[in-house]
């Protein structure tokens, strides 16, 4: 068994970042930028006002000063006439200002009576201006790579940017095997069971950037698993689940090497998720992970998903955090545990708490759960209170 770091560096070894493709900026929510963006555009492209208020002279921004309103400026229709000392202009926010050397004074702090404002005593010291080129200026870049999400996609739109380089999406191909799985709808038989593995994987892959098929359930015969693999042509990246292990009726290995694979590990020493499989088969990067769903759910977490990262072009890292555990623990064993947990807020660090039962068939404690308690290998006891990692989920 290997370590699983080492195993993480073995599945990215087999993937590498896509081709890219241009897409409008409409499609391109969840995509990967590959190429940096440039602002068309200044933004602001004018100076102006943060608030609803009234534009002066700073030489006029004094408690007590009166001043004649000479007209109004609005976002879309700004004030085109020249605003002298001694003269006010109404503002509203957004709207541009008449000039460089101003203040805007909020309408609270202003008592208007017909065509003058009197300044009230109590002024603020900030000008209410938001400079032109605040946000950022024509030819200014955004990064790459990074994943478009709805905050980056605002700032490429309000950077005139109306289409992006992104990565080509990964295809993966979706494989659960094994006679006892039927599909949800159906009615199992009295030795069959419901196969949810193909939507948790296929539901994190498309989280994370992926185009799944969902490919029919292989059944654990040669001829059904060599059809199915079939079905899997073109895909980047086949995942299976079920019949890695070492059973008369676990032959997704020596199916998948009589096609063609090329193995590159077999077996982790980790918990839950020791019988994951990993290599290439053709042009395809292949994982195969456990049939049992929450090890399948584990190893989806620390293999599949920083394998889709890299092949989008982003560090297939995992990114853990660390909390404050908050019940003890017994030590590890001879290999890593990833314990289903729970995280409860505190002023500080998270507090982290495993639950009772770390059952791997029990899927609903891996639904209430928001983290994996990572207990490294040969760790010992941990009391409550120590400081410890975890991998939200």
């Amino acid at each position: 068994m290997i370590s699983v770091e080492e195993a993480l560096a073995r599945v990215l070894a087999l993937v590498a970042p896509l081709p890219t493709e241009t897409v409008a900026l409409r499609r391109a929510a969840g995509r990967v930028l590959a190429t940096p963006a440039t602002a068309a555009l200044t933004q602001p492209p004018f100076s102006a006002s943060a608030m609803d208020g009234y534009w002066i002279d700073a030489a006029d921004h004094r408690p007590g000063a009166t001043l004649r309103v000479e007209g109004q400026s609005a976002a879309g229709r700004g004030w085109s006439a020249p605003v002298a000392p001694g003269q006010a202009l109404r503002i509203f926010t957004g709207a541009p200002v008449p000039r460089d050397g101003g203040v805007v004074v909020l309408q609270e702090h202003v008592t208007r009576d017909g065509d003058t404002i009197t300044l009230s005593q109590d002024l603020e010291s900030h000008d209410n201006i938001r400079p032109r080129g605040q946000d950022f200026t024509r030819g200014d870049q955004l990064s790459a790579p990074r994943r478009l999400d709805a905050r980056v996609l605002g700032l490429l739109a309000a950077m005139n940017v109306p289409e992006v380089t992104v990565y080509r999406r990964p295809v993966v191909a979706i494989i659960a095997t094994g006679d006892e799985l039927v599909m949800p709808g159906e009615t199992p038989g009295p030795d069959q069971i419901l196969c949810s593995n193909n939507f948790v994987l296929a539901a994190l892959a498309e989280a994370a950037g992926a185009e799944v098929r969902m490919l029919p359930i292989a059944r654990d015969t040669e001829a059904s698993l060599r059809t199915v693999f079939g079905l899997a042509e073109g895909a980047d990246l086949i995942v299976t689940s079920g019949g890695a292990s070492v059973g008369e009726h676990d032959l997704v290995g020596k199916v998948a090497t009589d096609l063609g694979l090329e193995r590159a590990f077999w077996k982790i020493a980790m918990r839950p998720g020791k019988p994951l499989m990993a290599g290439r088969m053709g042009r395809a990067a292949m994982l195969g992970l456990p049939g049992n769903p929450v090890s399948a759910t584990v190893c989806a977490h620390l293999f599949l998903l920083p394998m889709l990262a890299a092949m989008q072009g982003l560090p297939g890292v995992h990114r853990t955090a660390r909390a404050v555990l908050g019940a003890d623990t017994g030590p590890t064993g001879p290999r890593t545990h990833y314990m289903r947990a729970r995280l409860g807020p505190t002023d500080g660090l998270p507090v982290i708490t495993p639950f009772d039962s770390q059952d791997s068939a029990r899927l609903g404690i891996l639904a209430e759960a928001d983290a994996l308690l990572i207990r490294p290998l040969g760790d010992g006891p941990r009391r409550a209170g120590e400081v410890v990692d975890y991998l939200p989920i």
